[in-house]
């Protein structure tokens, strides 16, 4: 099913022969904005939920559906586009997921009824794994001792592109009116591609000969196969359902009495998620150095207790602010470790690896941005948080027992 080629055995694992890097510093920003951008897209709605929620007649127990039907888009998108990296010319599918993204975009801004808004929020979704194509692209590029530092460096593109979406949408909203965040980022599109038409690189790679059906067989292979994969998809599972469970309702007691804040306000608190983000860009460098053990336990303690100060949410607000950084720092630094590690197997596999390992990802997050909603309906932001606490404890139980096996 599979070759390793160009490769060498090392700590257990295969790796690409050394070689010089095409990521130059500029060109590894302009991966990290692009990526940041792109994923953005999905995450804009969840400061709006209250908006949408009283424009569409969609309960607050049920306004979830939005993130959870956008995140499941773009779990099948994993599966069924992302592999397609390690078969076609990575710079054609990347121009052309974005321009349909923009067409995307254009539909929810625009939409009238819920059925409308769900299918273009579900076309966001799919299409937003042009994201991951280039994580995979950015790693192929690099040089095997760089690779952590580059794909650290784009995966804080990415966490600040979510972050920093809720600003955006925020802002925007009090502003102009929810669509408006949509209708721009449509805008904002249509530039980025022409942008990256210009000055992405040229894939020259050989590309295997392999049928579409037997590529997609071929990523639960490697399941099978790698361990490395198993034990860090588990663990992306957990994380992103305690980071969803954080960020997918908190705009329920942010906009309720007695706080009663301004979207602008709540969007704000994603500056606060990006300090930590930016904070962890760090983590891939330490895995480069064989650390990458120690940086995913100590976050994953760091992970689980930021919940105590964020279920001050109603007492403190930088009680909750300290919480949200850690929290994020946490899931930063052991999402950019977790992807160093996995690229550092198969690398003729990299679009396939990064299928998989993000497939876990989004069904951690829809998984905890439907339950976070139902449990504050039930429990209140108290219930949020122990449902955020238990994940993060499981995810460090999940480490501390398969630790040796990695």
């Amino acid at each position: 099913m599979f070759e390793r080629k160009n490769t060498t055995e090392a700590g257990g694992c295969a790796t690409d022969a050394p070689r010089a890097s095409a990521m130059s510093r500029t060109l590894t920003l302009l991966f990290a904005i692009a990526s940041g951008m792109a994923v953005a897209n999905i995450y804009s709605a969840q400061p709006l939920l209250d908006a949408l929620s009283g424009e569409f007649g969609l309960s607050r127990a049920t306004v979830g559906i939005v993130i959870t039907v956008t995140q499941l888009c773009y779990a099948i998108g994993l599966v069924t586009l992302v592999p397609l990296g390690d078969l076609l010319n990575r710079r054609r599918l990347i121009l052309a997921h974005l321009l349909l993204t923009a067409g995307a975009l254009a539909a929810v801004g625009t939409a009238t009824a819920s059925v409308v808004l769900l299918l273009g929020f579900a076309a966001v979704g799919l299409l937003a794994v042009v994201t991951q194509t280039l994580v995979a692209y950015a790693s192929t590029l690099a040089a095997p001792a760089e690779r952590g530092r580059v794909v650290g460096q784009v995966t804080s593109g990415i966490v600040l592109g979510i972050l920093l979406a809720r600003s955006f949408a925020g802002v925007m909203t009090d502003v102009a009116g929810w669509r408006s965040v949509y209708l721009l980022s449509a805008v904002l599109m249509l530039a980025l591609s022409g942008v990256l038409y210009r000055l992405l690189p040229a894939d020259d790679r050989s590309k295997p000969k392999i049928a579409y059906p037997q590529l997609l067989r071929s990523v639960f292979v490697l399941f099978a196969e790698e361990r490395i994969l198993r034990i860090r998809a588990a663990l992306a599972l957990l994380l992103f359902f305690a980071f969803s469970t954080l960020w997918t309702p908190l705009v329920l007691p942010l906009s309720e009495p007695p706080l009663s804040l301004s979207h602008t306000a709540i969007g704000a608190f994603g500056l606060a998620g990006a300090a930590g983000a930016l904070a962890a860009a760090r983590a891939g460098r330490l895995a480069d150095r064989g650390y990458g053990q120690r940086t995913t336990g100590i976050a994953l303690v760091l992970l689980t207790a930021s919940w105590l100060p964020i279920r001050y949410l109603g007492q403190s607000l930088p009680a909750l602010i300290a919480g949200v950084i850690v929290l994020d720092l946490a899931v930063q630094a052991v999402h950019v470790t977790n992807q160093t590690l996995i690229f550092r197997v198969r690398p003729e596999a990299r679009s396939r690896l990064t299928a998989g390992y993000m497939t876990f990802y989004s069904i951690g997050s829809a998984a905890g941005s439907i339950a976070s909603t139902r449990v504050y309906a039930l429990a209140g932001w108290d219930g949020v948080c122990l449902l955020g606490a238990a994940a993060s404890a499981l995810a460090l139980f999940v480490w501390t027992a398969t630790r040796r096996l990695s």
